[in-house]
Parts: C-alpha cells; structure tokens; sequence
C-alpha cells in the first residue's frame, strides 16, 4: 500500500510520499544542531524562563525583570534577546523592548487561548 503525507502548504495542502518525509525525519537532529549551534547556555536560560514566565506573568517581560530573575547582567540579557529574535525567531519583543512572545506563549491576543493545569491562561501564538 502506498502511503502519502499530508502537508500544510499556504492555506491547503499538498502530498509528499512517505519515504521523502522519513529522509527529512532522519536528517532533522542534524539540521536542529546546526540551527542551535548559535545558543550559549545563557541564550538557553533566557529562552527557558522567558516561555516559563510569560503564562505566570500575564504581561510582557522586560530585559530587567529577566536580569534579575536569572542574576544575569542586563546588557547581556538585551544581547541575548535580540539573538534569539533575529536567528531563530523563538521571541518577539515589544517597542520597549519587552518580551510579548515566546514560542509557543504570547501575551498578545490570538484566536488560540490556553489554559494551564496551573491556572495560567494565555494566548498561544
């Protein structure tokens, strides 16, 4: 029996056979490697606390409160947030700076609302 993938392409789909996505499978630890080689540990900090904080928080995080939390200098937190917005696009900030998403987390208001086993709701982006 063939079997084919379904894949979502714009606002439909297309088919891809299954023996072309288990390729894409078996290069994908490869390909996450290469992506993530820019990350220090603190680039891992950062991104960490960032998905973890913004449901308690409710609101967008500033470089500051990050600093802080994580005994980092500020500078350093600014570098590093800029980072990860610019070359994997795990976060997006605000004009002033402030964290308002972190994959898969927003404070922002979408159509996809959560709500955790913790109490936490917010929007997911």
């Amino acid at each position: 029996m063939r079997t084919n993938i379904l894949k979502g392409a714009g606002s439909g789909f297309i088919e891809e056979p299954e023996a072309t996505w288990e390729v894409r499978l078996a290069q994908a630890p490869e390909e996450f490697r290469k992506v993530l080689a820019f990350m220090s540990p603190d680039h891992h900090l950062v991104r960490y606390y960032v998905v973890l904080e913004l449901p308690r928080a409710g609101r967008p995080l500033t470089p500051g409160a990050i600093a802080e939390a994580l005994g980092l200098p500020e500078p350093r937190v600014r570098i590093v947030l800029e980072e990860l917005e610019r070359n994997l696009f795990f976060l997006v900030r605000n004009d002033d700076g402030a964290v308002t998403w972190a994959f898969p987390v927003t404070v922002a208001e979408t159509p996809h609302h959560l709500s955790f086993s913790t109490g936490e709701r917010l929007d997911a982006a």
